[in-house]
């Protein structure tokens, strides 16, 4: 498993091939749409998150000390963003979780391009991930 920041870096790259943004918005709905479908079973009103505008599930599973999450968004591009946040941060452990620093975020320009909504959903889903880390940890 590659450690967190080495997958930021591939993120960053991968967006540092397009210099236009609509490039960019084309690349996170590509991202969202090669993500395996939530199973309906975790479209639960627990695993919805809190402050985004959309609708977002996130759901968070517990193996061999690692932490693996599955995503679903009915917004194209929250689902791409999700969908990043999900391939930086899952598979590990809780306690790398909680010291990532996700530069690559205002790195790749995804801050300053995302509606204030989108952006305070963004924040949402970082916490949220960081909530079931902590709490995995204290569990552990």
């Amino acid at each position: 498993m590659k450690e967190i920041n080495e997958l930021q870096d591939e993120v960053i790259e991968e967006f540092s091939d397009f210099e236009d943004w609509m490039d960019k918005y084309q690349l996170l709905i590509d991202l969202g749409n090669e993500q395996e479908p939530l199973d309906d079973k975790y479209k639960t009103e627990s695993n919805l998150i809190d402050g985004c505008q959309s609708r977002v599930w996130l759901q968070a599973d517990y193996k061999d000390g690692a932490l693996w999450f599955t995503a679903e968004s009915d917004a194209l591009i929250v689902k791409g963003i999700v969908a990043l946040l999900i391939r930086v941060l899952s598979g590990h452990t809780p306690q790398e979780i909680l010291d990532a620093d996700l530069y690559f975020i205002d790195r790749i320009g995804l801050r300053e391009h995302l509606s204030p909504t989108r952006s305070n959903g963004l924040l949402a889903m970082v916490k949220q991930i960081k909530a079931y880390a902590l709490a995995y940890k204290m569990k552990g």
